[in-house]
């Protein structure tokens, strides 16, 4: 796992296997994002048995079946969406074709589940509700910055056990490591992932969405720009915005491809969430200048305050939760209207920011002064 690269950020886990062997069967289509690495780990931890994996560049594929052993390379889309002993299909595509890709899957009778951002635009949100409906089919979404980051679920048990009573504001930054020199040409193109606030922010609506117990939320404010990387004219380095939720529980959160290269991980993920009767920080990624492990959790409340160190200690239940809601047709993992939400509000976001011009000077990295 890369610590520095968050496009190849594949978190694993200890084996905590809720179905028996071939019970689950899954298959990948679309490589174009590491994070299907991510999501194979989990389901594969899970007891889920990855058979398949198709994607038009063989070099991406090679590298797919060097990581997972045993897996078969398919021919097409179709042989894989035709095979039914295949229960569900990962896909970490180009974010533009992820909506088109799952109502395929969905048709074929598998579930879906897809690396965020899961749609970049509301039709496609509104045809997978449809889809969903009309077929009983999951369509999971892989919000990896609080699904697959201890310290950010335990942070949800707690709130859950009361430990800062009712969540009245959530403060989240997303910052990222651009890798502009590895990154493909779909990266820059705010047609093809959808902006930086449907990208990267989704993570954040998400998390917001979870810890303030909130089913909706309006967003108030919304900017991004590109202050770094004027050699792509439309790309978004920055992106802010402000939420407040149905139940009235506020949310801001900053997200940015603005990474330094002296920080020791990809970004230096945080979350502050305000209880009415304490609060709770997040260090997802590293707890620079102190310790370079992940996964650190501060905790103040009425008792006194609190530091957890969870790296390796709580797990990724997500992904084993998910797998049985895919068989029993239960909804303990997320709800459907709960990952449609939030891909719903960042496109929200999106759509609504202002665009800040003026002047700026190229990124390092691009700049040939590096």
């Amino acid at each position: 796992m890369n610590r520095n690269d968050g496009m190849n950020y594949a978190p694993r886990g200890h084996v905590n296997k809720v179905v028996s062997e071939d019970e689950f069967q899954f298959a990948a289509i679309g490589l174009d994002h590491g994070h299907i690495y991510g999501m194979s780990n989990g389901l594969i931890e899970a007891g889920g048995k990855l058979v398949a994996v198709y994607d038009p560049d063989p070099e991406k594929v090679k590298k797919f079946c060097e990581t997972y052993p045993g897996v078969k390379a398919a021919s097409s889309e179709d042989e894989i969406l035709n095979d039914t002993t295949i229960k569900l299909v990962a896909s970490a595509n180009i974010p533009s074709e992820r909506g088109a890709l799952g109502l395929k899957v969905l048709d074929h009778g598998k579930h879906y589940f897809v690396d965020k951002p899961a749609f970049t635009k509301i039709e496609q949100v509104e045809k997978a509700r449809r889809k969903t409906a009309e077929t009983g089919l999951k369509w999971g979404i892989y919000y990896s910055e609080r699904l697959h980051v201890e310290s950010a679920m335990f942070a949800g048990q707690l709130i859950e056990e009361g430990a800062i009573g009712r969540v009245v504001q959530v403060i989240g930054t997303g910052p990222h490591r651009a890798n502009p020199e590895s990154r493909p040409d779909w990266f820059f193109d705010p047609e093809s992932y959808g902006g930086i606030l449907c990208d990267i922010g989704s993570h954040q609506i998400e998390q917001f969405l979870h810890y303030a117990g909130a089913k909706d939320a309006e967003v108030l404010h919304s900017k991004v720009a590109n202050y770094s990387f004027k050699q792509y004219p439309e790309f978004e380095d920055f992106g802010d915005a402000t939420l407040v939720a149905d139940n009235g529980a506020t949310f801001y959160f900053r997200v940015d491809w603005l990474t330094p290269d002296g920080l020791g991980t990809w970004g230096d993920g945080r979350v502050t969430i305000l209880g009415t009767e304490g609060y709770i920080e997040v260090r997802k990624y590293i707890d620079i200048a102190r310790d370079a492990s992940q996964d650190h959790l501060y905790l103040v409340n009425q008792h006194g305050e609190q530091h957890y160190e969870l790296s390796g200690k709580v797990g990724f239940p997500f992904f084993g939760e998910f797998i049985l809601d895919c068989l029993n047709g239960t909804e303990n993992a997320m709800t459907q209207e709960h990952a449609f939400k939030a891909a719903e509000l960042c496109i929200d976001a999106q759509q609504k920011a202002i665009r800040i011009e003026g002047p700026g000077v190229p990124h390092p990295a691009q700049s040939g002064t590096r």
